[in-house]
C-alpha cells in the first residue's frame, strides 16, 4: 500500500474510491477508507458476484451509512458472464437503486451486454433522483446520452487507450467535460503502456493523457475537470 499511494502522489492522484464489490469483502474496503484520509469506499454487491444470492435494500442499507461511504455500488446487469434466467440479478439491481434513493447516495453502474435493460430499470426506479456514474464504460453514445439525461457521469478506464477502442475513443472525444470521469476498474484494464498488468490508482494519469490527447486540450484541463466532477458527484471535501 506505501508503494501504491507514492505512485499515486508521484503522478497527482490525490483522491481514490474503493468499490465494494461483495458483502463478505466490504469490511476490507470500508478499512481502506477509514486508516486513508483521502481513500473512500462503496457499499453494494457486483452482479457477478454471489451469483442468484437475493441482496435486498436493507441489506444495502446496513452496510451504506457509514460517513466514508460515498457511493452505492457498484451494481448494474452483466449478461456477458451471467446465463439462465436472470431475473435475480435485476431484482439486486433493483434493490440497489432503492437503496441509493432511501440514503441519497450516488449509484456506481455496471452494464455489459445489458444497456437496454440496465437504462429501463434506471428509469423504472428513479436512479435519475440520486445520479451517480456508469463505470468502465464501453457502450454507445446513444447509452451515454440516455444515462447523462438521467443525470449520470460516463467514466473511462484504460480501455480508452487500447488501439482497437476507436469507438470508445471517439465517445470520450465528445462527452461533455463536466460529465466525464476516469478510473482504473483495478486490478484489470491497466492503461497503455501497462497493458496486461496488474492496475493501480496512479496508472489514471495515463487515461487522462489519452483522453487530452483526443480532445486536444492540456491534460491538466483534463486533470481538473475529472478532480471536480469527483467531488461534485460524490458530495466530499476536499
Amino acid at each position: 500500500m506505501d508503494a501504491v499511494r507514492a505512485e499515486m502522489s508521484a503522478n497527482g492522484v490525490t483522491h481514490a474510491l474503493c468499490v465494494s464489490v461483495s458483502l463478505q469483502e466490504f469490511p476490507r474496503v470500508l478499512d481502506l477508507a477509514e486508516t486513508y484520509p483521502n481513500f473512500y469506499a462503496s457499499a453494494g454487491v457486483h452482479p457477478d458476484h454471489d451469483a442468484g444470492d437475493p441482496v435486498s435494500a436493507a441489506d444495502v442499507l446496513g452496510i451504506a451509512g457509514h460517513p466514508r461511504i460515498v457511493a452505492i455500488g457498484e451494481t448494474g446487469l452483466d449478461y456477458f458472464r451471467q446465463s439462465g434466467s436472470l431475473e435475480w440479478q435485476q431484482d439486486r439491481f433493483r434493490s440497489h437503486i432503492q437503496a441509493a434513493r432511501q440514503c441519497a447516495k450516488p449509484l456506481i453502474i455496471h452494464t455489459r451486454e445489458a444497456a437496454t435493460d440496465t437504462l429501463r430499470i434506471m428509469r423504472e426506479e428513479g436512479a435519475d433522483q440520486v445520479g451517480g456514474v456508469m463505470h468502465c464504460f464501453t457502450e454507445t453514445m446513444e447509452v451515454a446520452e440516455a444515462a447523462m439525461a438521467m443525470g449520470f457521469f460516463i467514466s473511462f478506464s484504460g480501455i480508452v487507450t487500447f488501439r482497437n477502442a476507436s469507438a470508445l475513443k471517439e465517445i470520450a472525444r465528445v462527452i461533455p467535460i463536466d460529465r466525464l470521469l476516469i478510473e482504473t476498474d483495478s486490478p484489470y484494464l491497466a492503461p497503455v503502456p501497462f497493458r496486461g498488468k496488474t492496475n493501480r490508482p496512479g496508472l489514471v494519469k495515463y487515461v487522462a493523457e489519452e483522453i487530452a490527447r483526443l480532445r486536444a486540450i492540456p491534460l491538466e484541463d483534463v486533470a481538473a475537470a475529472t478532480t471536480r466532477n469527483f467531488f461534485r458527484l460524490f458530495q466530499v471535501l476536499k
